[in-house]
């Protein structure tokens, strides 16, 4: 399947969607503090169904054909909303701490470039292998710096590989078998997905706390309409247009990012180590974004 022409506003997603993405964090730890997670993902999921609903019936966007694609949209709601999601909040559940979740994370851009050949077929040549090096590598200081990093917890570190897993796949099986369908259309049919999954697992593992007070729906509002909505969009938008090894990339600067919103929001200081792996992070995305001006197809 050739891509279309990505739209020109394109140039400006990875700097809204590291915005976004980032910060998006920072305000989970926020509305974290008076919901159980689980409760909190299964509220946010419904609440983007309630949004996207009207849209769909005033706006009429037009459908996929066939079975075929109904199915590839769920399966990227599966792997990305449901699995992604729902394995990292079991995962802290469970007793992985952040700094453990976010190092198995950052594994993600280099677990894409060995898989890309495969399924994605894109060639991920020395100087990005170069880059994705050094992305890990400012990723892991920042960590280091900024968290301990506990992966004693066995059950907890299945679930954080899980989760790794499924962002790879999600990730790769856009790439593969996406498909031009209308943001409304694509993103009802994943968060009804991801909201089928998380509900169900709320119950069962928790007693669905919630307190409705303005922090927690101040957080639900932005990570509803900045994350699930705008962010999400972007992610997918971006995979479909690029190449995925360059794409995931991106999640080396999420860490210094977060870094950054959580001094500015939280106070937290940000040690001299992190800075530094900001800018291995930097450089290295510098040289996976750059390493050729056009996908190499085998």
């Amino acid at each position: 399947m050739t891509p279309s022409a990505p739209p020109a506003w394109l140039k400006a997603a990875p700097a809204l969607f590291l915005l976004l993405w980032s910060s998006g964090f920072v305000v989970l730890k926020i509305g974290l503090a008076y919901a159980d997670p689980m409760t909190f993902l299964a509220v946010r999921y419904a609440c983007v169904v309630l949004i996207l609903l009207p849209f769909l019936l005033v706006l009429r966007p037009p459908l996929p054909r066939g079975a075929s694609a109904w199915g590839h949209l769920a399966m990227v709601g599966l792997l990305l909303q449901a699995g992604y999601f729902c394995f990292t909040y079991l995962s802290l559940k469970q007793g992985m701490s952040a700094g453990g979740m976010a190092l198995i994370a950052s594994l993600q851009p280099i677990l894409i470039g060995l898989l890309a050949p495969l399924i994605a077929h894109e060639r991920v040549d020395a100087r990005r292998w170069a880059g994705l090096g050094l992305g890990v590598a400012g990723a892991g200081l920042v960590i280091v710096a900024k968290a301990s990093i506990d992966v004693l917890a066995p059950l907890g570190l299945l679930f954080a590989v899980a989760a790794l897993l499924c962002i790879t796949g999600g990730t790769l099986y856009e790439k593969r078998y996406g498909a031009q369908t209308h943001p409304v259309t694509s993103n009802l049919v994943q968060y009804a997905v991801g909201l089928a999954v998380s509900a169900p697992l709320a119950f069962w593992l928790e007693p669905m706390r919630i307190e409705w007070t303005g922090p927690l729906l101040a957080s639900l509002a932005y990570l509803v309409v900045g994350n699930s909505l705008v962010a999400i969009t972007l992610l997918l938008t971006m995979i479909r247009h690029g190449e995925a090894s360059r794409v995931s990339a991106l999640f080396f600067l999420v860490p210094p990012c977060t870094a950054i919103f959580a001094l500015i929001a939280l106070g937290e200081s940000i040690p001299m180590l992190a800075w530094l792996g900001m800018a291995l992070a930097a450089i290295g995305i510098l040289l996976v974004t750059r390493s050729a001006r056009a996908p190499q197809v085998e």
